[in-house]
């Protein structure tokens, strides 16, 4: 059985976000265009598929870390803030993104609420395995030893 943990995350994350797009149970709201992703960005996303990509990699992250919060979640996507001639520090990423994109999880039936923050439902456990396995395919396709893994 294939899982998360035996496939690149970013291979995995694509193949995800292009699931969930194709799905269109997920959709952007008419604000995503113009926002920026936390304080410590400058401009907004040059991706158009920013919004599916984010889903997945926060869908992966509460697989991987769950129980997680928007708090953990924000520190996550936090970075380095550009203060002029001061030195940079951490900063928080953006909490209203985060929400939104784990109420439309949870409306997918992928998320789910519990005491410690939010956990990945048996349904989105299954999705992202599913994935993974589909991804351990295509790359034993490419590298034809990696199929003993």
């Amino acid at each position: 059985m294939t899982t998360i943990y035996d496939v690149p995350a970013s291979a995995l994350i694509k193949k995800a976000a292009k699931q969930l797009k194709n799905e269109e149970k997920i959709t952007p709201p008419d604000w995503s265009v113009y926002v920026k992703t936390g304080v410590h960005k400058e401009m907004p996303p040059s991706s158009e598929d920013w919004w599916y990509v984010r889903c997945a990699s926060i869908l992966r992250r509460i697989y991987v870390d769950g129980p997680v919060g928007v708090s953990r979640l924000r520190s996550f996507y936090g970075g380095s803030g550009n203060r002029g001639s001061k030195p940079g520090r951490f900063l928080k990423g953006s909490g209203s993104i985060i929400r939104e994109e784990l109420q439309q999880l949870e409306k997918l039936g992928y998320v789910r609420k519990m005491k410690g923050g939010r956990v990945i439902s048996p349904q989105g456990q299954s999705f992202l395995d599913n994935i993974a396995n589909e991804v351990k395919k295509e790359l034993v396709k490419e590298v034809p030893g990696l199929e003993k893994y």
